[in-house]
């Protein structure tokens, strides 16, 4: 494999890549003429945005070992995965929303996509700078509802995106197995929750729907990196985000240097997200998986154990935020073996005792 980096991509588009590049327009004066940034895009692989004389474009190449302290490791081939839902995406999301794929390398692993405008903010990088803007919540409530409702009982979905080895690898291994193997407190309730959600195959899930692939731009938020996506359980999706949500609410609890109305601002997104989400989700006909999970407590109740479980994975699993304080993460570990251990079945309800642990 041509592994590519910032020095190494423009022979690559001379040699391996040189049909892609003559697609793309990128002849050698192009070439001498572009930049090449590595992007900030997950741990998992190699992004690099290139702009050039005739247009711009990012490329993407999996890796095998993963950039984070404590061994990881994931199958290469997962990049197709992500250019499989990427291209079922295109059919039922708003134009411009996800990047276009361009090209696809098999041999190397790697793929071109359209490139997102230069001056595009990360949604991350926003909310730990303190920038909260609702809205931002409100269009991906309503994003991932259209996702989940337009791709919902569909066999030929199921059929092509049913492998959830990659999701093993990239989630369920590293987040719940990981945690429930070094914590004998809640291995009961995460080795149930893994086998829960291996049986069910609903619609397409994401399970990478987070701040850190939300790019705002002028026109619309663009959600990116799919490579953990597969036909399974929805409610992954709903604890995933609300777990990275919540995580930086905890991060703005109450203290010298922060107020309670920060908090407050960060848990209304989580609030506006989750209503907007059941609110888009009700507009499904019957007899659709998403024709009832909206008024299901079975649902809800499966969307609170992943966010505990995927809360919980952030501060003890292999892939740590690292944003909050050493006195935080206590408060997040008691928060969500509560939810765990106590059943909690509404989400709202969740919202409440965070409330009420990180306003005492």
């Amino acid at each position: 494999m041509f592994e590519v980096n910032q020095t190494t991509l423009g022979d690559y588009f001379r040699g391996p890549g040189r049909e892609f590049a003559a697609a793309l327009g990128l002849d050698e004066q192009c070439l001498q003429h572009a930049t090449a940034q590595t992007l900030a895009w997950g741990v998992s692989n190699v992004v690099i945005r290139v702009d050039s004389p005739s247009g711009s474009l990012v490329v993407k190449q999996s890796r095998h070992q993963l950039r984070t302290q404590i061994d990881w490791f994931s199958r290469l081939d997962r990049i197709w995965r992500e250019v499989d839902v990427m291209r079922a995406l295109a059919k039922c999301v708003p134009v411009g929303s996800i990047p276009q794929v361009l090209f696809e390398d098999r041999a190397n692993y790697l793929y071109g996509m359209e490139a997102i405008a230069a001056d595009h903010r990360v949604w991350k990088g926003e909310l730990l700078e303190g920038r909260v803007d609702v809205s931002v919540a409100r269009e991906l409530g309503a994003w991932l509802a259209l996702v989940h409702r337009q791709t919902s009982d569909r066999a030929e979905l199921k059929e092509q995106l049913g492998d959830r080895v990659v999701f093993d690898e990239l989630r369920l291994d590293p987040f719940y197995r990981y945690v429930a193997t070094h914590d004998e407190r809640v291995r009961t309730q995460l080795e149930s929750l893994i086998a829960d959600s291996l049986v069910r195959q609903d619609c397409l899930v994401l399970a990478d729907f987070s701040p850190k692939n939300v790019l705002l731009t002028h026109e619309r938020p663009v959600v990116v990196d799919f490579e953990t996506g597969h036909y399974g359980d929805p409610g992954f999706d709903l604890g995933f985000f609300l777990s990275h949500v919540l995580l930086k609410t905890v991060k703005n609890r109450p203290r010298p240097e922060a107020s309670a109305n920060r908090f407050t601002e960060y848990l209304k997104l989580a609030q506006v997200f989750w209503g907007q989400y059941l609110a888009a989700l009700r507009v499904a006909e019957p007899p659709t998986w998403t024709a009832n999970a909206a008024r299901s407590p079975h649902f809800e109740a499966q969307c609170v154990r992943h966010l505990a479980a995927c809360m919980l994975a952030r501060v003890d699993g292999k892939s740590r935020v690292d944003y909050l304080d050493p006195d935080d993460l206590p408060l997040v570990r008691d928060f969500c073996h509560a939810l765990l251990h106590d059943g909690v079945q509404s989400i709202d309800d969740a919202f409440e005792r965070l409330t009420a642990v990180a306003l005492r």
